[in-house]
């Protein structure tokens, strides 16, 4: 007899999460036939999978024909929070007609989950809703309250890292055997090796000796105070060069900073890239610079693709993840002298680098798309819960 899986993941610019979701569908499909997975793109989200989904053989569930999403507002916390309660108006009853006329077994919820949550509190539904946490959820009055009521009916709860996973027990919201660690699958080890020994994106930076860096222009990825940490190292330094790969709302103020400090040719900020790999294997090395992560999926593909990293000691993922000496360098997050320090360290590093290289790829294949299929069905399977 088939599982029918329903994702639920409506986003509005790219991030890490989305990938995370096909990755998963794909996994859970893959690896058993008695699996079947839909996305649901109620407003074209989805969209830019397209090629992927079909390949991989992913249904998806559409319920609009144009990409509602690109007229939604993206950037800024009051623009946002406006598409959000859009998102919520406008899918209230196709998701709740959907679930009733489907009858998926199972609908795993991520990304603006108060919808479904809030179905899940005022309907009964034969689908049992598993709440998959993306990051350590920020909990308000409002959503703290809806939580520990929807909780109640919730059927899992899973959590991307032990640290995560502890702070949800300790809320005391639904009841500790219902929360589980459950790695996100982040390395399609496949597609992966076919990207990394693409040259085309890189070539532009042919003979530089660069770091990279990856993710949103957001407070959160802390990438102004990276910029300051190496315009400090560059007269030591002098051949180094950053790369910063990403969009979003601190573009301009890094920019600003870049010409300011005459960094034109030693920092470039190259966008959204849509192949990290080849960057991330050309590197001189992966730098995190992260205020908080959970877990942070490109220090993970940096792993896997033998990179060496700098992270900073930031909660969840990295401060779980990564041990400083061992399978990568790590310095105290947002202190700019012990940047400085290991930074020093991170560029001495003779012998031992290739074993803390080769332990970060064992750390790496925790986040498979098999090993996240094992997991996700060894819990399925027991009965303890």
């Amino acid at each position: 007899m088939k599982n029918k899986y329903f994702y639920w993941s409506p986003f509005l610019t790219p991030i890490a999460t989305p990938k995370a979701v096909v990755n998963s569908a794909f996994a859970l499909q893959k690896f058993s036939k008695d699996n079947h997975c839909s996305i649901i793109n109620f407003f074209g989200e989805f969209n830019t999978f397209n090629e992927e989904l079909k390949k991989k053989k992913i249904n998806t569930i559409n319920f609009y024909k144009s990409s509602l999403i690109n007229f939604f507002p993206k950037y800024g916390k009051i623009k946002s929070r406006f598409s959000f309660i859009l998102i919520f108006i406008l899918s209230f009853f196709p998701l709740k007609n959907l679930l009733r006329k489907e009858k998926p077994d199972y609908l795993i919820i991520q990304l603006i989950t108060s919808l479904p949550l809030f179905l899940l509190l005022i309907f009964k539904f034969e689908t049992k809703f598993i709440l998959r946490i993306s990051g350590l959820p920020k909990l308000g009055i409002f959503r703290k309250f809806l939580w520990t009521i929807a909780c109640k009916k919730i059927y899992l709860i899973t959590c991307p890292t032990k640290n995560t996973m502890i702070y949800i027990k300790s809320l005391k919201i639904v009841p500790p055997e219902k929360v589980k660690l459950l790695y996100d699958p982040v390395l399609d080890i496949k597609k992966i090796n076919e990207k990394k020994f693409l040259k085309d994106e890189i070539l532009r930076f042919k003979g530089k000796k660069y770091f990279l860096a990856a993710g949103r222009l957001t407070k959160q990825k802390n990438f102004l105070f990276l910029c300051k940490a190496f315009y400090s190292l560059i007269k030591k330094y002098p051949n180094i060069n950053l790369l910063i790969a990403g969009e979003g709302e601190e573009k301009r103020e890094i920019n600003n900073y870049i010409l300011k400090k005459n960094l034109e040719d030693k920092i470039f900020l190259i966008g959204h890239v849509e192949n990290i790999f080849s960057y991330l294997r050309s590197s001189e090395g992966f730098i995190l610079s992260s205020l908080w992560e959970d877990p942070g999926f490109v220090l993970i593909e940096a792993a896997f693709c033998k990179t060496p990293i700098l992270s900073s000691n930031c909660g969840n993922g990295p401060k779980e993840l990564i041990q400083d000496k061992v399978n990568g360098v790590v310095f105290e997050s947002n202190n700019l002298e012990s940047f400085k320090y290991k930074f020093s360290e991170f560029m001495d590093l003779k012998k031992s680098k290739n074993k803390i290289i080769i332990n970060s790829l064992k750390m790496s294949n925790n986040f498979t798309l098999f090993s996240h299929f094992k997991k996700f069905n060894q819990i399925l399977s027991n009965e303890n819960f």
